[in-house]
């Protein structure tokens, strides 16, 4: 049985970016775990506001278990960080943020859940974790440092976006009349990066497709962040499955060329 731990910044990233993967792996058999680097304190309330005596943190805590149960995965992880909010936010250096975290300090916690699951497959973010979010991109250097630091070190994986193919299905939105001209898919990010990697620098092109419901599920389980959640649930049907039909992920060290296929195995 293949083991695989997947480290996300936030509740609801692992909704978004890798649920295809995970409930795949876990209907093929493997063991699935997914590590939190915080508890995404700086997220939306949910609309109805929150319990008496209930903060932020705990009520998405709650919603991560949830998406896991959809998910099929079996261990639900925290690294105990505080969500460090947007490039340039005060709240970057606050104390106890992940992005300000001593990485060896932030990547020996991650690899103690390595080692007690004895992992064989690791999955972080790109370089700048796809749109430059200060927690993502810690997320890329935890991840490498941990497989470093682990006892037996895991097979390495990036979830990204193909940036060329974002630009692709917007110039036949924008063809279509379905899409306004002033969107740019290059435009830079939140760290001034373009959007996810292009097409040349991606190894791995998964298929997903069997799997859409059990990703609108986990994403219904984090409604408490409905700007982005609810722009995600409302996309016509054609246009959920191109978008989360397929996901892509970095090797790093492998030859380049991008292919389709399921590179989590050991």
């Amino acid at each position: 049985m293949t083991t695989i731990v997947f480290l996300h910044a936030h509740p609801d990233d692992e909704a978004s970016q890798t649920a295809g993967a995970m409930a795949r792996a876990a209907a093929e058999g493997s063991r699935v775990v997914t590590v939190f680097a915080t508890g995404g304190e700086h997220g939306e309330l949910p609309a109805a506001g929150l319990p008496e005596g209930e903060t932020l943190t705990d009520w998405r805590r709650r919603e991560a278990q949830a998406s896991a149960e959809v998910l099929g995965v079996q261990r639900v992880a925290w690294l105990g960080y505080r969500d460090s909010g947007m490039t340039g936010w005060e709240q970057n250096s606050h104390a106890g943020a992940f992005h300000s975290a001593d990485l060896d300090e932030a990547a020996g916690r991650l690899a103690a859940v390595l080692d007690e699951e004895d992992a064989d497959v690791l999955v972080g973010y790109d370089w700048h974790g796809g749109y430059g979010h200060p927690d993502h991109v810690r997320v890329h250097a935890v991840v490498h440092r941990a497989a470093e630091l682990a006892g037996r070190r895991p097979r390495l994986l990036e979830s990204t976006m193909n940036r060329d193919q974002v630009r692709r299905w917007y110039e036949q939105a924008v063809a279509a009349g379905q899409q306004e001209t002033s969107f740019d898919p290059d435009r830079p990010m939140d760290d001034g990066n373009p959007l996810g990697t292009p097409e040349d620098e991606i190894h791995w092109r998964v298929d997903v497709t069997g799997y859409l419901a059990q990703r609108r599920a986990a994403l219904e389980a984090h409604r408490s962040q409905a700007t982005d959640i609810e722009g995600m649930l409302g996309m016509p049907e054609e246009f959920f499955t191109a978008f989360f039909g397929f996901e892509h992920y970095i090797e790093p060290g492998r030859e380049p060329g991008m292919q389709e296929g399921w590179p989590f195995g050991a």
